[in-house]
């Protein structure tokens, strides 16, 4: 986690993503091959509990899961 992003990569976000946070923490995640809550807060300058409730409605949704490492596309 948290290597380069995938340079071209093609990422669509789900329709169903009305959030403009919502979409730039699955858009970071999926750009990066998965985040921590850590890197996201930081990179994103997003507090921890806003980044935990962010990725929390994104599981919700199935759009993310957690791992051991932090978060993944789902």
């Amino acid at each position: 986690m948290g290597s380069s992003p995938s340079r071209g990569a093609d990422v669509s976000v789900p329709s169903d993503l009305d959030s403009a946070r919502g979409k730039l923490v699955y858009l970071y995640v999926a750009l990066n091959d998965g985040a921590t809550a850590e890197e996201l807060g930081d990179h994103l300058d997003l507090s921890r509990g806003v980044v935990l409730s962010i990725t929390g409605t994104l599981r919700d949704a199935g759009h993310l899961e957690r791992t051991d490492d932090g978060f993944e596309i789902a």
